[in-house]
């Protein structure tokens, strides 16, 4: 095949891309190539400028050098306007939605169309039904997005980038908050855009997703691209050490767990949502000192308002919680956390709505659970200098890829902004550690490195009470694991014995199990 021919296939070409903040270069001479009709992955560690590359390509950033070609062409992406007229669209890790929107208005938004100075719904409706129908992407146009699912909200900005006219599009880790079955649906959607023309970068640190998924895979380690090849026959361990540039573990060293006191009590817990439906409905559970409990299920079966019930973030219709014999049922959240010292650490399930302040720089959220306190205060005066010492030394330690802790988290990946929060919490030694999703939107290295985190605590005597809908995670870092489904513990198995099958069976609430210990 000739040059020539070669290069009209090809959707977009980036050259020699370079991107430095101040004495940073997030993107290093980069190159990458998007052919017509494909998926092509894109893999790289927590900050090694991916987002930086796909943002400069949606128009959000400037290369500081390099050259940005579309279909041969030579072009200017100036702004994001800009590269949504160019056919460009991209759906973030964090979706972008009004929550009081309808799912129409939140496609619409900006694009609507008019007949004589008034808004034409009707013919707004029609355009974004026929694309939803041509694309299989199924979704009620009148409902709130508050409404609907997350995975429905995925749908919906996929949705939005099409009514906005992308052939290109660029899913930044479009399955992190994903059931299986939605990614199982999402995959499909993907490949059927392909089929009708469109081009998809993919930025994904699923090394399974990525071979099930992508064509081809392009790997940036810090900053620099360091391969581009077919993902056929590729493994996991080949993907993952291109990525960090060593060998990983999938599998986390653990020493036999030896559980002692009972650190968490649950006892015929009863939570209720704002409509009055039990969404955990006469929950027993018990969480030793020295040992790692995993929730599993499909999300959505109570599993959230299991653990904001704990924390106090939700009232409790009926039941006990006490945490080191102390009861601390519909007690609020400061008391819960701070009850003779930080007892409870989180890592919750939304780490920016839920975990950071964005607009503050690191070191101001690595001790906003501490900052009354000495050494971090002394009569109401902030100590800066030991709080940005330690923030360095958490960072150090961490591995929080960035220049200095006065940075704001805000301009972190999302993968840096867990580190944080992980760093936060778990250097508070905290007796009882709740996790939720851990590791989503982390790469394989530094999952490698939390799960090894999780486990030093859980042998330090500490209990951990691990909520995950990866069940590799689950099976990975518990002792014991409670399946929940439909607000109910369905079973609770002994991890060492278990298999996804049986799980997968006591998600579905096909099975009681019981306890498998």
């Amino acid at each position: 095949m000739s040059k020539t021919t070669t290069e009209t296939l090809n959707a977009i070409e980036m050259k020699n891309i370079t991107k430095i903040f101040g004495n940073f270069k997030a993107n290093d001479d980069i190159n990458i190539t998007l052919k017509k009709g494909e998926i092509l992955a894109l893999l790289g560690e927590n900050g090694a400028g991916k987002s930086t590359l796909m943002n400069i390509l949606s128009g959000l950033l400037q290369p500081t050098s390099g050259q940005i070609l579309l279909n041969g062409k030579l072009t200017n992406i100036d702004s994001p306007a800009t590269a949504s007229k160019l056919g460009i669209g991209m759906v973030h890790q964090h979706f972008m939605l009004i929550d009081d929107f309808t799912v129409e208005e939140n496609i619409s938004l900006g694009y609507e169309n008019t007949k004589h100075f008034f808004l034409d719904k009707n013919k707004t409706e029609q355009e974004i039904k026929q694309i939803s129908e041509q694309y299989g992407l199924g979704i009620d146009l009148k409902q709130k997005v508050a409404d609907i699912t997350v995975g429905m909200q995925q749908r919906v900005e996929i949705l939005k980038v099409l009514y906005r006219g992308a052939d290109i599009l660029i899913l930044d880790e479009p399955t992190a908050v994903l059931t299986p079955q939605e990614i199982d649906e999402l995959i499909e959607i993907m490949h059927g855009l392909t089929k009708e023309g469109k081009s998809i970068i993919l930025i994904t640190h699923k090394l399974d997703e990525i071979r099930k998924i992508a064509d081809r895979v392009t790997v940036i380690r810090r900053g620099k691209t360091i391969d581009t090849f077919s993902t056929k026959g590729v493994s996991n361990k080949e993907l993952a050490q291109l990525m960090v540039g060593r060998e990983v573990s999938f599998k986390t060293k653990k020493p036999e767990s030896l559980p002692t006191k009972t650190v968490l009590s649950i006892r015929n817990l009863i939570v209720e949502n704002k409509q009055g439906i039990q969404s955990v409905n006469d929950v027993d559970l018990d969480v030793l000192a020295g040992e790692v409990v995993g929730i599993a299920g499909i999300d959505g079966n109570g599993q959230s308002e299991l653990i904001q019930a704990i924390l106090g973030l939700t009232k409790i219709k009926s039941g006990t919680i006490e945490i080191l014999d102390n009861d601390v049922t519909n007690k609020n959240v400061k008391d819960i956390i701070q009850q003779a010292g930080n007892i409870v650490g989180q890592v919750p399930e939304d780490r920016q709505k839920e975990g950071l302040v964005l607009d503050m720089n690191i070191a101001e959220n690595i001790i906003l659970k501490t900052y009354n306190r000495y050494p971090n205060s002394s009569k109401g005066i902030l100590n800066y200098k030991n709080i940005n010492s330690h923030a360095r030394d958490l960072i150090t330690e961490f591995d929080i890829r960035t220049t200095n802790e006065q940075n704001k988290v805000k301009s972190l990946s999302g993968g840096n902004q867990q580190k944080v929060i992980i760093a936060r919490e778990i250097d508070q030694n905290p007796e009882l550690l709740i996790i939720s999703n851990p590791t989503r939107g982390l790469d394989v290295g530094a999952i490698e490195y939390i799960h090894q985190r999780i486990i030093e605590q859980r042998t330090s005597g500490k209990a951990v009470l691990l909520v995950s809908f990866e069940l590799d995670e689950i099976m990975n870092l518990s002792d014991r694991i409670a399946v929940m489904h439909a607000g109910k513990i369905q079973g609770i198995v002994n991890a060492k014995s278990t298999n996804e099958e049986q799980l997968g069976l006591l998600m579905a609430g096909v099975s009681n199990g019981g306890e498998n210990e």
